[in-house]
């Protein structure tokens, strides 16, 4: 039979992921997609701490930031447009209360500190090799927060300093956590506003980087080709969102079962295909809630995932039960 598309191949990972190694994830949109994923499917996630991050010089100071936390105090933050905000931070962390915004980013960072010592799986998504500095110290920022442009110098990452500077830190990271493995991915999203040529550099300079840090270390890192599957897999606008830039919540789907299929225990492939049954059935919004019908539908959902929770107790679903029990009690 003849193909019809093109299918990205990959070799063997040298690790895999599970409902057992829980994982941290920094980087840029695509993260927070795959994330998200991760969480619906109930694995112990930690997804951006310091909110979406585009290049990978932001993504390295995060991560030093958490293997050394230090208390963000006012001097960290600035004001603009009636908002305190962070030049390492999303504007998800912004407040027009100062006392507001340093909660946010010292709650999440010390937590997430704790997770980047803990975890056994990183995600690190690039997404762009272009970075902004502050014409005024020369410092790399992680979101410009719709500041004037006058206020920065723009400028592309060479291959050698993502190499170097990462390098360095992964080294640093397995000081304070030998046993995490890092799987590298490349954002799929265009970044148009750089020009169709400028991005395409901008990636090519990211794989390159990625590929070197690979090769040096393979065995504690992969690199996941979302990039390659959304680029020749998926050859079509239906697989984009109204932008044409950022992939539909199809893709996204497409991305995630390639992600399950290669990238996951057997355990936790049959773990996720159980439970989005069982989501479904939660979620379900009956016509007649009083009903007996629904309560021994409820019943019969419980019962799924008793045994589910059988035969992994490790899997945890008791927040969802809980849920279930109440709805029998107000029954």
């Amino acid at each position: 039979m003849q193909e019809l598309y093109t299918q990205i191949t990959f070799s063997k990972a040298p690790f895999l992921f599970s409902h057992k190694e829980p994982c941290i994830l920094l980087g840029s949109c695509f993260v927070e997609s795959i994330g998200k994923k991760l969480e619906e499917s109930k694995i112990p996630t930690d997804l951006n701490p310091f909110g979406t991050l585009y290049n990978p010089a932001s993504i390295a100071q995060a991560v030093r930031i958490l293997l050394r936390p230090e208390r963000f105090t006012a001097k960290d933050l600035f004001f603009s447009n009636d908002t305190y905000q962070s030049f390492s931070h999303h504007s998800r962390f912004s407040s027009p209360s100062q006392d507001e915004c340093l909660k946010n980013i010292n709650e999440r960072l010390f937590s997430s500190a704790s997770s980047i010592r803990n975890c056994k799986r990183m995600i690190i998504t690039f997404g762009t090799a272009w970075v902004y500095k502050l014409k005024s110290n020369n410092r790399i920022v992680a979101n410009c927060h719709k500041l004037p442009e006058k206020m920065f110098d723009r400028t592309r990452l060479s291959v050698d300093s993502i190499v170097e500077e990462w390098k360095e830190l992964l080294l640093s990271l397995w000081e304070q956590n030998p046993e995490l493995k890092i799987l590298f991915t490349v954002s799929p999203i265009r970044h148009w506003k750089d020009g169709a040529h400028n991005n395409q550099l901008s990636k090519a300079i990211l794989l390159l980087a990625i590929e070197q840090l690979q090769t040096e270390f393979k065995e504690q890192t992969f690199y996941f080709p979302a990039y390659e599957i959304m680029l020749d897999e998926l050859r079509d606008y239906r697989f984009y969102a109204d932008d044409m830039f950022h992939p539909s919540a199809l893709a996204i789907e497409y991305i995630w079962q390639r992600f399950i299929e290669k990238m996951m225990t057997n355990d936790s492939q049959q773990i996720i295909r159980e439970w989005s049954e069982i989501q479904k059935a939660i979620n379900h919004k009956p016509f007649q809630p009083q009903s007996e019908a629904y309560k021994q539908f409820i019943l019969q959902t419980m019962l799924k995932m008793k045994r589910l929770n059988d035969k992994f107790p490790y899997f945890d679903i008791q927040f969802e039960m809980d849920v279930l029990n109440k709805k029998i009690e107000n029954k």
